[in-house]
């Protein structure tokens, strides 16, 4: 099935935030096969890697190394997870050399309490962090912002709506117009998302983890709210890293395997290459040695599509 001119902005995030997840290291080449494929599935972004220090994320010790080897394509952009100005001088120093990411992400929190356990600091202190980051990026990358537990705290309960869109508008005064709200534990649901998407500006990209078996529903919820850029992992992987446990349970992303379904079964294209679909997803369950949680990998493609 030949895919159709999108309507819709998939990010594929297996090769960062699905392998954040993972304790056992994926060697590099396999991440550059998987990351490789799904440019060539179609997808207009794709999360590549993580300048994170190695100590805490090991998974990503070799971002450098695979950015030098990744074979690129034409429109296509690769995203690196910047944690600090450390991590954007090394996104920096790779790009200079001919290799580096055309998008990097800053990352904030909607609650101090989370904060302080993602990102050991407090609110106040991440927001300077993330501007001596906008700064020091010099205008190079397309810049991402993303607000954690945007719909719900695992620590503090609700989120007061008011507080993500000043966050959202915050981003916007640093440069970033691209924005993705993060339901991080899977609390959001279809109204709440409609609730919160109307009153975002800029370019909102919809971030939902499958926690509570809601993923797809506010996805259309997200849609329905004028939403055309999304995020997924291909199996459901991901969440929060490997080192760093909260949320209890599963935490994974929405499966992009049966969000793309999803989409295409609604008429809404989202340009990738069906045929190649479940291929790949087979490719990433044998780079994690074990099934995962896309439900179409076993019941195939809906054959009314």
């Amino acid at each position: 099935m030949a895919a159709r001119s999108p309507s819709v902005v998939l990010c594929e995030c297996f090769a960062r935030d699905g392998l954040q997840h993972e304790p056992a290291f994926v060697p590099t080449a396999t991440k550059r096969t998987l990351v490789e494929r799904f440019a060539a599935l179609g997808f207009a972004r794709v999360e590549a890697t993580s300048y994170s220090n190695p100590k805490v994320v090991p998974q990503f010790a070799d971002a450098s190394e695979l950015l030098r080897t990744l074979s690129r394509a034409p429109s296509v952009f690769y995203k690196a997870t910047c944690a600090n100005v450390i991590a954007v001088e090394r996104a920096l120093a790779d790009l200079d050399a001919g290799h580096g990411a055309n998008e990097i992400s800053l990352l904030v929190s909607a609650t101090e309490s989370h904060t302080q356990k993602n990102l050991n600091r407090t609110r106040a202190g991440q927001w300077r962090n993330i501007a001596a980051m906008a700064d020091a990026a010099k205008g190079r990358f397309r810049m991402i912002g993303t607000v954690s537990v945007a719909f719900g705290c695992p620590f503090e309960g609700k989120v007061d709506p008011g507080s993500v869109v000043a966050d959202v508008d915050r981003f916007r005064e640093l440069g970033v117009e691209h924005v993705a709200l993060g339901d991080t534990t899977g609390m959001a649901t279809p109204a709440a998302v409609k609730a919160m998407f109307s009153k975002i500006k800029g370019v909102p990209i919809a971030h939902f983890h499958d926690t509570r078996g809601t993923g797809l529903v506010n996805y259309v919820a997200a849609y329905e709210a004028g939403v055309r850029h999304f995020d997924s992992s291909f199996g459901g992987v991901g969440g929060h890293p490997a080192k760093v446990q909260y949320g209890g349970g599963f935490t994974g992303n929405v499966c992009t395997e049966d969000l793309v379904n999803l989409f295409e079964s609604m008429g809404i294209a989202t340009g990738i290459d069906l045929d190649g679909l479940l291929a790949a997803s087979e490719l990433c369950e044998q780079a994690l040695g074990r099934e995962l949680h896309g439900r179409v990998t076993r019941s195939g493609l809906n054959p009314l599509i």
